[in-house]
Parts: C-alpha cells; structure tokens; sequence
C-alpha cells in the first residue's frame, strides 16, 4: 500500500530528532521480521537502547498475529493495525505499585499533616512515564503473498512503542508510517520521529494539532481522570475540569478508548452490554476470545470505555499471547484460586483450556468479514470499519427476542460451553454472573438501522456509537453520584478567617456509605434502570478493584482543588480587616495559622527550585562520591535517587529559593514552564509574609522579643532579612524527607557558601 500522495517527507538535511521532546509520546519505533528459521526478529528499534533485552523479546512475538486467527486468501497483501499492552521488566522498583497509586496516609498522620502538606505529599508521589509499569505497542502489520518466497510470503511489523494508552494519535499515524517505512524503507523511523519530536506537550483532555509531513493529525487527547498516574499525569492536570457531563459533540473524550467501535463490535451482543458495564465495575476478571487481533483489541477496548468517567484500575491486555510472562503465573494457578481482575484479548484457542477457570469468556468477531484485511480507504478516520456488502440491520441484531430456537440455541451454547469454539466461531457469551442492571430498550430502539451502503453503514455507526457511549456515561456518573459528598472541597464562609486550616473531607467508612445510601435510594435514574436489589451492586463495587484507586484519586484531587480554593482565599484577604476583630488569643493564632502556611509555600517552592535548578547550584553525593548528572535528565535523577535505597545522600544546594531567568522549567501545564507555578508560589509567600509581619506588629512586646529569640522567626517577620542558606537548606531537608517518604533515608541538605 502507497503513502498518500499528499505526504510530503523533507530532506534529510532537515532532519532534526529532540530525543527528549519524542520520549513525551513515544519510547521508539520497531520494526520486526518474522523469520521461519529464527522467529521473530527486531531489525532496527529507534532510538536505540530503548528496551531491554527482554521487552524486546515480549515486544516481537506481540506484534504478530497468531497463525490460527490469519485470514487465507489469495490477496497479495493483507495489513492490519492492532495495539498490545505489556508489563514492562526495566523497573523494578514500580512493577508492584498499584496503577494508579496515591499514598494514603494513615490518621495519626492525617491529623499532624496542614493541607498544604498533604498536597505537596500527594505531589511528590506522581510518577513521571519513565516509570510507567505498562508499554502500549501499536502494530501495523503486513502479510506479503509471493509464490517465490519461503512458505509463499513474509510477515513484518511497524510497531510504534509508548507509555501512554493514545489509540487516537497512533492509530492514524500507523496509517502514515507503516505504508511509508513499506515505501523508503528505514529512513521512515528517523523521519517521523523528527516530526513527533516537534510536537507540543500532550495534554490529557485536549484538543490537540500534530504535524506530521504536510499534513496536521487533530485528535482528542482521553482526559487526565482516568489516566494511571504510572502514564506521567501532573496533579494539576489531574484537578483540572473535565468535559461537560454530557458533551454536544461525540468527539469529546470522557474516558480511555472513546474512539473504539461499541455498536460495530458488540452489534451481535447489544443485549450483553449492560452485564458486561457491571462485571467492569466490580472488576470482575473476562476473557475475550476475536478471530483475528484487531477485533479482539477493540473489543478489549470498548469494554474499558464503557465505565467512563470511572478510572478502570484492572489490568487489561487487548491482545495476549502465551509469550506474555504473566501468561505462565495465569497458567498455574491452583484450582480454586481466584483468578486475577483482568480483562484479556485473544485469538488463540488454546486460552479455552489453559484458562478454563475464567469465569466469564466473550466471544466477538465475524470470521468471514475479516476487517483487517479491509484497505485503508475503508476506514473512517476514527478507526472504524464499514460492513461487508451483505449489510446487518437492526432487526438481525442479537436482542435476545424469546423464540423458541432462540431459546434452544441458547440452551446448546451454555451447555456446551466456551469449548465448543474450537469447531465454530460464534458470537456468544458465557457467565454465571446475575446483573442487576436491567437493559434499556429505549436506548435499543433508538439505534439506527444501517441498510445496506457501506457509506451509510459508516455513518449509522457513529450515531449509534453516540447513544450507547451517552447512555453507558449517564448510568456510570449516576452510579458514581452518591459518592459526591465525600470528595466536594470546601471554600471559607463569608466574613470567616481563611487563614485557619480548611476542614478534612468527610470520612468514609463503607457500612454507614452503604446504610445512609439503603435509606435515601440511588436516585430516579438507576431506581428505573435497576432490579430491587440494587444495594449489592454498591457492596461488589465497594470490593472490587476499581473502586479505591479512583476514590482514592477523587479525594486527593479535592484537597488539591481545596487547597487552591483557600489558598485564593488567603491572597485576596485582608488582614487588618480581621485583626480589627479579633481577641489577642485568636491573633496569636492566626500569627501561628500563617507561619505555618508560609513555610508550606516556602517548601513548595523548594521543591520547584529543586527539580529545575541548574547544574551549578547543586550537586549530588552517594556513599560520599559525587555523582556527575547530565544537565537534561537531572530531574530524573532527583526523583530517581530517592526511589532506590541510596544511603547516604547529601545535596549541596547554593540557593535553591532564588529563580534563574535563564534555567528550562521541567514541567509543563499548558504549555507553560515550570516557573509559572514557581512564580505563583513566591507571590503567595510574599503575601502571607507581609500578612505575618501585620499580625506580628500587633502582638504584645514580651511575645515579639520572645519570638524573636528564634532565629527562623526572627527571619519572617524582620524586613530587612530573607531567611538564611542554613535554614532554606533545613526546609529542604524536611521537605525531601516528607516527599520520598524514606524514614530510613538519611537526607541532608547542606548549604554552599
């Protein structure tokens, strides 16, 4: 197949990879061989050095298709896109961390932790895509037919590799680069990472504008609450407002995967659906069987968009291979064990028997109508694949209508069960599982019948596509409502002081959520759509897998939007105004209250300082030897350091509280550098320095002379004195030790003279 005509490549003079903008999308590009002597080979992965040997191996034989699910014709070439979900082997340290891990402190420490502190802790535990547990790799694959080969053809795959689960950028940039490496060979690799390399910063939720060639990929980005934070995620993107509850356009991503075939996949299973939204929710473990790899990942990923705006904190593999490492702890387990909360792919039928205790198995897929193989002119620009020529209508649509060889079908499936796929694929599924979600024949009724015209056929799926993905996203968020009080910031009453400590979030103890929830009902909306015994689908919920990761998630993202809320509050107020009220124990307080607040922002600032500081100002001793970093990567190993158990480790810090106007920031937030934030931090600590010193000025003499007898106090409310190298330095110290969590770390910042 031909790169469009209208892709322009550029010179190779012009050619220009920034390894460090390119790894914010994509770890590299591979391109793999099958060999029938030597199975499956890597021939060039860029950059090189990207995967360890192992990954290598684990990346190659995924990006093939299994010999059972290829399609035997005679076309000359068959190609396919398909993505695969593997656990990465190079980082230890994170291969056991939940995927979406917020510490949660215990409530000794809640209680001696200000608001401040537990949102700079909460910070500090985001972890950046280098130390994502999980590598996506997108596949084009091409299938060769030539009488004059070995075996009548050859295989080869263009596979892109990332951390970051973006179906809508690297599906269509598959349909430009795999033709294109078919094309010019190799040079393709360097020419699209120069491209992506120029690309701005993702940013989750967005609308974003990527160049590539001549040409501008526009795609929307899956929105910061349902990424795992092992993907990179910034807190503060995390706390940023998501998309109106029910979007006017279809494009507007409210979950992962917004962009896969709900209606086109599940179309022989629609009734299915609603069980399938609660087994996802509780996180119930699910084998999905597909002829072909394709359809079983966009079957995989259909299902996790079904539960947006819900984090889906189950692993799930769209397509999976007895080459997976996991595949041999999935294989052993002992009967009666339970198995995992994962979702998995397949196309091998050997999973039948090696994973018989599943306890739920979907069939989806049509054998004869093979989409793979479809050109790419076919293809909608969403991914999506129009019908074959003999065109399904709603009323062939699987609505389980009561007859009576419906019913005996029925019986033969479950009596023979998931096994009796090894002579016939069909469209089944095979649960024990009770819903209590009754299926909404209004939304049924509502999808349109999709005639016969492949061009209408296309059109009609993204309606229907439209009105499943709203309906599944009201009854998830109706679902998820009752929980809304536990995660609701607050913001300081009219005339109240701002400068006191917000109050804790409710606590959450699942029995009373579960009483209070039995007395007041669920709402209209599920009363009508659920059985009497609605209750136990809250219980499953509050056990399964899905449900502390994003509650956990929900409530850190409110003290994170608290924080702001009163932090906002404090720099618009005014201080004399509440002086003027106050008694002398309420201003002594309040003395305290904005101490204390002013060191959490001089920490905060600390740490800025800290991860974008230049060289100059710092250096890094372990064990007593010094440790030469690269300026680029001296971010990564100022988190690095404190991830492994480097005892002891000294930072000499010149002056970690001054901003250098000529230093890279190292995060961004739309786009800004880091020093926004930096400069948000020093505007707030000047406020609440001045405000301290108006509070310090009306204290009765003996308690000034007394506070004075403090050198760090001394040094916040005199005018004429910034607090000192030595006791910057001691904030810093509390502040890497709070940060990295190490009660046995010895830290020590030491200040340059």
């Amino acid at each position: 197949m031909s790169r469009s005509a209208s892709f322009l490549v550029r010179s190779e003079a012009d050619l220009k990879v920034d390894e460090k903008s390119l790894q914010q999308w994509v770890v590299g590009f591979c391109i793999i061989r099958f060999d029938l002597e030597q199975g499956q080979l890597i021939e060039e992965c860029y950059p090189a050095g990207c995967l360890t040997h192992n990954e290598e191996l684990e990346v190659a034989f995924s990006s093939f298709p299994d010999s059972v699910s290829q399609n035997h014709n005679r076309s000359s070439i068959h190609d396919c896109i398909f993505f695969f979900r593997v656990r990465r082997q190079g980082n230890p340290q994170v291969a056991h961390l939940p995927s979406s891990e917020i510490v949660e402190v215990n409530k000794t420490q809640a209680s001696q932790m200000t608001a401040s502190d537990k949102v700079l802790k909460q910070r500090s535990k985001i972890q950046t895509g280098a130390n994502s547990r999980y590598l996506y790799g997108f596949v084009f694959n091409r299938q060769r037919h030539d009488e004059r080969l070995k075996r009548g053809g050859e295989q080869k795959s263009v596979v892109i590799l990332s951390h970051n689960p973006f179906s809508s950028v690297f599906r269509p940039l598959l349909q430009i680069m795999g033709p294109l490496y078919f094309d010019i060979g190799k040079k393709a690799l360097n020419f699209i990472a120069s491209y992506v390399s120029m690309w701005p910063v993702p940013i989750p939720g967005r609308l974003m504008e990527l160049p590539i060639g001549n040409a501008t990929l526009k795609v929307n980005l899956p929105p910061a609450h349902c990424m795992p934070l092992d993907c990179g995620v910034l807190f503060e993107e995390l706390a940023s407002p998501i998309a109106p509850f029910l979007p006017s356009s279809q494009s507007v991503p409210q979950g992962l995967f917004h962009d896969a075939d709900l209606f086109g996949t599940f179309r022989g299973l629609l009734m299915q659906l609603w069980k399938l939204w609660e087994l996802l929710l509780i996180g119930e473990p699910i084998l999905i069987i597909a002829p072909t790899p394709p359809q079983c990942c966009e079957a995989v990923a259909g299902l996790v968009s079904l539960v947006a705006p819900l984090l889906c904190s189950i692993d799930f593999r769209p397509y999976f291979t007895i080459h997976d490492p996991d595949f041999a702890h999935l294989n052993s387990l002992q009967e009666g064990a339970a198995f995992p909360p994962m979702i998995l792919g397949v196309t091998n039928l050997f999973f039948l028997k090696s994973l018989r205790r599943i306890p739920h198995v979907l069939s989806v897929g049509n054998p004869v109508m093979n989409a793979a193989r479809l050109p790419f002119s076919a293809r909608a620009s969403t991914g999506r694949i129009p019908a074959g020529p003999e065109g399904l209508s709603l009323p062939n649509l699987s609505l389980n209508r009561f007859t009576p060889s419906n019913f005996l079908n029925a019986m033969k499936l479950r009596r023979d069960g998931p096994l009796c796929l090894m002579t016939e694929h069909k469209e089944a599924f095979w649960s024990s599982y009770a819903p209590i979600t009754k299926p909404d024949t209004s939304i049924l009724n509502r999808l349109i019948d999709a005639g016969l015209s492949p061009r209408v056929e296309e059109s009609m799926s993204v309606v229907n596509n439209d009105i499943l993905r709203r309906h599944f996203l009201e009854l998830t968020t109706n679902f998820l409502a009752p929980f809304g009080p536990y995660y609701r910031p607050t913001t300081p009453s009219e005339g109240s002081s701002p400068y006191v400590d917000p109050p804790p979030l409710p606590t959450f103890n699942a029995e009373d959520f579960l009483t209070s929830l039995s007395a007041r009902g669920p709402g209209k909306f599920l009363l009508k759509r659920m059985k009497s015994n609605w209750l136990d689908l809250y219980r499953r919920f509050l056990k399964g897998h899905n449900f502390l990761p994003w509650f956990q998630r929900k409530r850190a993202v409110a003290e994170q939007e608290q924080y702001r809320l009163w932090r906002q509050a404090r720099m618009r107020a005014d201080i004399q105004h509440f002086i003027s009220r106050m008694s002398e124990l309420e201003i002594v307080d309040t003395f305290n209250a904005i101490e204390r607040h002013l060191l959490g922002e001089l920490q905060a600032c600390a740490f800025l300082n800290l991860c974008s500081s230049p060289m100059r100002n710092m250096k890094f001793y372990v064990h007593g030897k010094e440790q030469h970093v690269d300026r680029k990567s001296h971010n990564e190993t100022v988190q690095n350091m404190f991830k492994h158990n480097f005892n002891p480790v000294v930072i000499m810090v010149g002056n970690p509280m001054l901003l250098d106007e000529n230093r890279e920031g190292f995060d961004k937030v739309d786009g800004k550098q880091s020093t926004t934030l930096e400069a948000g931090s020093d505007a707030t600590s000047s406020k609440l320095r001045e405000d301290l010193q108006a509070v310090f000025h009306v204290l009765p003499k003996d308690m000034q002379q007394l506070m004075l007898t403090n050198p760090e106090r001394a040094a916040l409310v005199r005018d004429d004195e910034l607090p000192s190298k030595s006791t910057r330095a001691g904030l810093l110290n509390d502040l890497l030790q709070d940060y990295f969590g190490k009660e046995l770390l010895s830290i020590e910042a030491v200040p340059v003279y």
